[in-house]
């Protein structure tokens, strides 16, 4: 709610506040955002507010805004005076938990963009809004028709495509990053990348693990995979 009201990315038209908040430090914040932003503030009871929320736990507050603007692949591929791209292409991810997680890192990390497919993936719900703690309001995202057909498009653009995969043949800690624009492209719970994404990038890498189990999971890897390439690029 507060990443909402500090983006400024869309319309809030009201904000609902539970009754007796208390003095809880964030929604003090967050009503004087509000009230600097001329959004209207409506206290409610419990009950209320339960019943009008989307999520699990609204823990106290709750925002009506416009929809979150969709970015455009193009968009995301131009450099237009900005930084080289530095994106992330999902393929396939169906966990709420895991998408909102992956976007939470990806915005850390300094990713510039996020891709993803319009079917079979989980897109930004209020589950994973709320996973991703506020960085669906700066992080700016795209969904494609086809994963395959947009590498293909990053690809003509310059961009250099890295899968990660627990198959992959080359140690992501091994690969040289310039800072030249790179997409990481993480594939689905389970089955990892799909084979017409697999043959769309330039290198397919994997965590290599010391421990027993043999993968980790997604959000995970991609975490750790958007920090070593951002980490990479820097040192560059």
């Amino acid at each position: 709610m507060r990443e909402l009201l500090i983006a400024g990315r869309r319309r809030v038209r009201d904000l609902w506040m539970v009754e007796d908040a208390g003095d809880a430090p964030i929604l003090g914040d967050i009503l004087e955002l509000a009230t600097e932003a001329g959004v209207r503030v409506r206290r409610v009871g419990p009950a209320a507010l339960a019943g009008e929320a989307r999520s699990e736990a609204p823990q106290g507050v709750l925002a009506h805004a416009d929809p979150l603007p969709e970015a455009e692949l193009d968009d995301l591929l131009s450099r237009d005076g900005r930084p080289p791209p530095f994106l992330v292409f999902l393929d396939g991810v169906t966990d709420p938990q895991n998408v909102g997680a992956l976007l939470r890192s990806a915005e850390g990390a300094g990713v510039t963009g996020v891709v993803l497919p319009r079917h079979r993936a989980a897109h930004v719900t209020p589950t994973v809004a709320k996973a991703a703690a506020g960085a669906v309001e700066h992080l700016p995202l795209a969904v494609v028709a086809g994963l395959p057909a947009a590498l293909a498009e990053a690809k003509r653009a310059g961009v250099w495509v890295v899968g990660l995969d627990s198959a992959g043949d080359t140690n992501l800690f091994e690969i040289t990053f310039s800072t030249e624009p790179v997409a990481l492209v993480l594939g689905a719970e389970g089955r990892g990348l799909g084979r017409l994404v697999r043959q769309r990038c330039d290198v397919v890498a994997s965590i290599p693990l010391k421990g027993a189990l043999s993968s980790l999971n997604v959000a995970s890897a991609g975490a750790l995979a958007c920090f070593e390439i951002s980490r990479r690029r820097q040192g560059s």
